[in-house]
């Protein structure tokens, strides 16, 4: 089964996962304090934009990360092709780190890091809504189907409003916008060029 999954796909569900044992064997606290992304006033360095999407608070954090990584991206990956699957999820990845340091140290400032592949997985999952617009999704809790379109449409509004709202602290609404956003933005740019 995973000698199906496309190569990227597979090589993004082993490097998280590796980084993840990495922090359990004892580093963790080094591994946030120099590769999650932390806010303009904090600690922050040029390379976290990229490295924070490989750091993960917990297993859950981790699973549901992956499994999007592995729903989504194995399909947009057998679309696209590798290269192009690459720029969708990394400008998502990217763009979901520019939003997030904007909020938390302009809009509502936080001395917290942020971390997590969530903004790499909503870009592509916007990017799959783009794609296969009416193909069926089945929410896991509770598990009611809808189109793609739908879903991705839903999740983004209650994205925002949470966001706006505070209600679930901890948790970096803005960079999954800005994920979602860095998707978009991604195939739009991609359409314009020429399959090569």
């Amino acid at each position: 089964m995973f000698s199906s999954i496309p190569p990227v796909t597979r090589w993004l569900l082993i490097a998280n996962v590796g980084v993840f044992l990495l922090g359990m064997l004892g580093g963790e606290n080094q591994l946030i304090y120099a590769f999650a992304l932390w806010p303009l006033q904090g600690p922050f360095r040029p390379w976290q934009i990229l490295s924070y999407s490989f750091l993960h608070g917990s297993y859950m954090h981790l699973f549901f990360n992956m499994f999007g990584v592995y729903m989504f991206g194995s399909e947009i990956e057998r679309h696209l092709g590798a290269r192009r699957f690459v720029e969708v999820y990394l400008t998502s990845v990217v763009i979901a780190a520019a939003t997030q340091l904007i909020v938390t140290s302009y809009v509502f400032p936080s001395p917290y890091p942020t971390l997590g592949a969530s903004g790499g997985v909503f870009g592509i999952l916007l990017a799959f809504g783009l794609l296969f617009p009416q193909r069926r999704i089945m929410l896991l809790i509770p598990p009611i189907p809808m189109k793609a379109w739908v879903f991705v449409t839903l999740y983004g509004l209650l994205e925002l409003g949470l966001g706006f709202s505070g209600a679930q602290s901890g948790v970096a609404h803005f960079a999954h916008l800005g994920g979602m956003l860095g998707g978009f933005l991604a195939l739009k740019n991609l359409r314009r060029r020429p399959f090569s």
